[in-house]
This record gives structure tokens, sequence and C-alpha cells, in this order.
């Protein structure tokens, strides 16, 4: 796992949202991270100083993994930049025809009108 600063974070998952483009997926996730081991952390805070959060940003194709990681203060900025990322890159994505509902009422209606063969009782 490569752990970049924000800004070469949106280059290369541009990038990978273009390989996989045709086939393919990419999986982000995001989470709250000190990027300290627990004992360091238990360390700072047995001494009474908080414990700096981040959070960490993961990408991955399945081939190439990928990170970074966000303070607090740069995480609107880096939010929209990823945003802009992920609409430039949503194009695959399909609409679903609205049904309206007039026309479902109306078909539900003349299904209802058509009269159904009832089956004969045998004896």
């Amino acid at each position: 796992m490569v752990l970049l600063q924000p800004d070469p974070f949106l280059s290369e998952l541009t990038s990978m949202y273009e390989r996989c483009q045709e086939k393919g997926s990419v999986w982000v996730t995001l989470k709250r991270s000190s990027l300290k081991s627990k004992a360091q952390k238990n360390k700072l805070e047995s001494k009474g100083g908080g414990v700096e959060y981040r959070c960490l940003v993961r990408a991955t194709d399945g081939k190439k993994t990928i990170s970074t990681s966000l303070s607090a203060k740069d995480h609107l900025r880096f939010q929209a930049s990823y945003a802009t990322v992920l609409r430039a890159h949503m194009h695959a994505l399909k609409k679903r025809e609205r049904k309206d509902k007039k026309k479902t009422a109306e078909s539900d209606k003349k299904q209802g009108d058509v009269k159904k063969p009832t089956p004969k009782a045998s004896h």
C-alpha cells in the first residue's frame, strides 16, 4: 500500500477509474485513524496527551492499493475535489426510468377488467 499526499492520490484515483472504465471496480474506503500503533496510543493517553485522529482514505481496484491521510483542516478541500472526480466518472451509470403513476394505475385497471377464464370443477 502506497501512502500519497492528497493531490497525487486524487490523480492516481482518476487513472484507476479510467483503467476500470470498461470492466472492473474501484473500492474507496474512509476511516478514522491516528496512524499509530495501540502501544503508542496507550502511551500518549497515559501521559494525558490527546491523540490526533486523521481520516485515512484507501482506494483499490484489486491489483493496486493507494491511500492518503487527511487532517481535519484538509478534509473539506479534499472532499470537494473527490466529489469532482466521482462526478466525472459516473457516466457509466444508467438512469432509471420513472414510471408515471397515472399510467401504472390505468394499466392495473385494464388488467383487472379483463375476464380470466374460470377453471371447470370436476366431479
